[in-house]
This record gives structure tokens, sequence and C-alpha cells, in this order.
């Protein structure tokens, strides 16, 4: 017998539980038994009493139970927070002594077996998130944890995801925990630095999953005329001026962000002339560069996510299939459109699909020649397919 709360499925819901997946839904719920509050543990059993999986409970989500654990001898107490926590950033040693790089993710949620919690390093500083009721239970325990290593000034949390409001849970940001220092840090990738604002920018302050793609455009020889859409603090902008581009339009509709991209052509000593900045939507630049019969031999389009839940997907799925489409009638022959989906809803399969649709449309002929996916420091756990969020095609047009 466990001393915790006992959550009963409905006949037949305990299939996915089975299959190792960590989310049940509040649909799949026949009864509570006892009063767990958000963030407790509960003790998972099928229609027919087996017990099955101990997990976090969160009453007021969709997402009713995020599972910590199938083993059940194990207790979800402190020793195994902090195990969990430390067996996934040791997996990140070997990454960082290989790449070489000064920021990357150590704790990626579900994937690293520590659902709703993400852990990003930038250089001395530990950035953090809590997206669920589960690790917020922890939330002290966490960030003394994250603190207490070799070589980090401080801990700062960006709670801030619009996932928290889904989860019940209120939006947090601060530095309660270490040096109160400015919130500009300086990173290195593959022989380029950048200004991170972990205060007010994306996410945890940069898009960290999109490292080797970025690798890949460093890579390209002759990039030409480039088009970056949705540039932020223009690391594809850098890359590209970096590969020799002859000249670069960056698509931003953040101020800020366009003056820190700035800030990171003239850290790295890149030719600022060679560069427009355009502060505005994606979209209507795209219409205007195409009634104004502008040709680009680079496209980089990298949006936002469009799909925050299924229910989104078709509506997104439109997006895609517009920006796409304007990309590909910009594209003179011979360029290259490197294209991306962060959408956690949006499947490899579909996304392809949907550029596919957009090349038809456009009139174009296209051939893929790479795909991209998120790093290896944003695993894909094999029982759970929306771990692999970040799906990405180069494309070539050869009409």
């Amino acid at each position: 017998m466990t001393d915790y709360a006992t959550l009963v499925l409905q006949s037949g819901r305990e299939k996915s539980v089975h299959r190792r997946h960590p989310w049940l839904f509040s649909g799949s719920i026949a009864k509570v038994e006892g009063q767990p509050q958000p963030g407790d543990t509960v003790d998972i059993r099928s229609s027919h009493g087996e017990r099955l999986a101990l997990g976090a409970y969160a009453p007021q989500s969709r997402t009713a139970v995020r599972i910590w654990t199938w083993d059940l001898d194990e207790r979800i107490d402190e020793a195994f927070i902090l195990g969990r926590m430390r067996a996934s950033i040791a997996r990140r040693e070997a990454f960082v002594r290989q790449d070489g790089v000064t920021a990357y993710r150590e704790i990626f949620a579900e994937s690293d077996g520590f659902p709703g919690l993400v852990v990003d390093r930038y250089g001395d500083m530990r950035v953090f998130q809590l997206l669920s009721p589960g690790p917020e239970r922890w939330r002290e325990v966490i960030a003394e944890e994250l603190l207490s290593a070799d070589g980090v000034r401080a801990v700062y949390e960006r709670s801030d995801s619009d996932a928290r409001a889904r989860e019940g849970l209120p939006t947090r940001r601060g530095l309660p925990w270490g040096d109160d220092t400015a919130m500009r840090v300086v990173i290195e990738e593959h022989g380029l630095k950048y200004h991170v604002d972990l205060q007010q920018g994306h996410k945890t302050g940069f898009y960290l999953d999109q490292r080797e793609s970025r690798k890949q455009v460093l890579a390209f020889k002759d990039p030409g005329d480039v088009l970056n859409c949705f540039a932020y603090t223009g690391p594809f902008t850098c890359c590209a001026l970096a590969a020799g581009a002859r000249s670069v339009v960056s698509v931003e509709s953040s101020a800020e962000a366009i003056d820190l991209a700035k800030e990171n052509l003239a850290l790295n000593r890149l030719d600022g002339k060679a560069t427009r900045w355009l502060e505005g939507d994606v979209f209507k630049e795209l219409r205007r560069f195409r009634d104004a019969a502008r040709q680009f031999d680079t496209i980089i389009l990298d949006p936002p996510r469009f799909a925050a839940t299924a229910a989104q997907v078709h509506r997104a799925s439109r997006g895609y299939k517009d920006i796409n489409l304007l990309a590909l009638k910009l594209l003179r022959p011979g360029g290259r459109l490197l294209t991306f989906s962060c959408s956690g809803g949006v499947s490899a399969s579909l996304f392809q699909k949907i550029v596919a649709g957009a090349a038809l449309d456009a009139e174009v002929n296209a051939v893929i020649t790479g795909w991209f996916a998120q790093p290896e420091d944003h695993p894909v756990n094999i029982h759970i397919p929306e771990s692999r969020y970040l799906k990405g095609l180069l494309l070539q047009r050869i009409d």
C-alpha cells in the first residue's frame, strides 16, 4: 500500500500507460480517491485495481497527470528529484566536451524523465522553467540544486510560458537565487558569439534548438542574397554573413530584438552594411516582396510556434502553407529554402505535405536536399512522439 491518493482510470485507458507515454488526460480518469492537491503524487491504477505508475496531479489541466515513474518501488521525494536532475545534466557533459558550446539545454522535460521542467545553461547562468504542477511542487529543491554546481553564478526563473495558464498556474520570472546581476550574457557557438537577454528574450532567452541548423548555414558556399524571416536577434543573419552572403534582408516584428541583433553583428565584426533590417509582419513583407518581384538565393523561414495545441493544427497548417508559398515564389532558380516548424502538433510528415502543397500552388519544382531536427541536447523520447517538435526542410528550386 502507498500513502498517495489513488487515481483510477476508465476501462481500457491504461493502454497509453503500458506504452510508457507519460500523459493522462482528464477524460481518461474514472475517479480520484483522496484529496490530492496540484502537484501531489498520485498512485495510478487501472479500472481493475492494478497499480500502473506514479504521477503528478494537475486537476485544472487537460493533461491531468504526468507520470514520474513506472517503478512502483520508488518514492517521489527529494532524493528522486535530485537523482533525475543530476542524471539528465550528466548526460550533457559529453555533448559539451565534443561541441565546445557555452549554451545548451540540460533538462528537457518528459524526454529526460522530468515532466514539466526545462533547464538551459548559458555560460555561468542557468535558466529554468516550471511548466506544470509537478515540478512546481519542488521549486525550491530544483533551484538550490541548480545553483550548487561549480561555475554557476546565478539561477534565473522564466516560468512565464502560456503553458502555465493551461495548468492553472500563475506566471513567474525573477532572480531569487544567486548574484543579483545583469540579465545579459554572451554565449559562444560554432565560432560566433551572441548577446542573450535572459529576462526578456524568447523562450529562455535564445533558440538553442536551432544550433545545428545554424551550423549548416555557416557551411553554405555562396549564400548569395539572403532573406531571413522571423530573424529575432539575428543568429541566422550572422551565420549567413559569416558564410559570405552578398546581402541579407532580415525581417523581425520586435524592435528590441533588432537592436540586439545589430549588437550581435558588431560583436562578431560582421558587415552591417550588407544587412537591411525590416521591423514588421513577415506575411505582409513577403507579399510586398512578391508584388515588387524581388528574388533571393537563400530564404530562411523560422517562425514561432503556430499551434500550441492539437486543436490549432488546422489553422497552423494554413499559416505554414501561406509563408512557404510566398517564399517559394521569391526564390531564384537554384536557390535554397530553409523552412521550419516548431509546432508539436504538426508532425514531420504533415509539415512536408504542407510545404509540398505550397510548392505546387507556387508552380515551383523543388527537391529536398536535407532535413533538420532538434539537436541532441533536446532529445526525443522514443515513447513520446510529441517530444519531436522541431522539423525542418532544406529545399532547392530546380526549375
